[in-house]
C-alpha cells in the first residue's frame, strides 16, 4: 500500500524541489564569477609555483591559500547551479574539478553557461 507521501508527481505538477529561472539566473551568475575567480587565482597560483621552484622567489605565496578559499566557493556555487538544473553528481564532480586544472575553469563555464542557457531556463540570453 503506498501513501499520498510517497506517490511520484505526474509530469505536468510543479515539483517542490524544481528551481525557478529567476533562481536559475542569479544562480548561474554566482557560478560564473566563482569560475573566473578561481581559475584567475589558478593561473597566479601556477605562476607563484614556477616562481618558487624554478628561481626561489617567494612573492606571490599568498595565492595558494587565497585560490584555497575561492575554490571552496567554487564548490558551494556548482553545487548551487548543479542541483538547481538537475545535474547527475557525476557531472557535478567534473565541473568541480575543473577549477584545479589551469584553464579549465573557463572552459567548464563557457560549457555550462551554453548547457543551462539553451535548456530555456534562463530567459533572454
Amino acid at each position: 500500500m503506498s501513501s499520498p507521501r510517497t506517490t511520484p508527481t505526474s509530469p505536468g505538477s510543479p515539483s517542490r524541489t524544481a528551481a525557478s529561472p529567476d533562481q536559475i539566473q542569479t544562480r548561474l551568475i554566482g557560478y560564473r564569477i566563482a569560475a573566473y575567480a578561481t581559475g584567475v587565482m589558478l593561473l597566479v597560483l601556477t605562476a607563484s609555483v614556477v616562481l618558487h621552484y624554478g628561481f626561489g622567489d617567494q612573492r606571490l605565496a599568498w595565492s595558494g591559500p587565497v585560490h584555497g578559499f575561492l575554490y571552496m566557493g567554487y564548490l558551494v556555487a556548482t553545487v548551487l547551479v548543479g542541483t538547481a538544473v538537475r545535474w547527475r553528481p557525476g557531472r557535478m564532480v567534473l565541473v568541480a574539478l575543473a577549477g584545479t586544472i589551469p584553464l579549465m575553469s573557463f572552459v567548464a563555464e563557457r560549457s555550462v553557461t551554453r548547457e543551462v542557457r539553451s535548456r530555456g531556463a534562463t530567459g533572454p540570453k
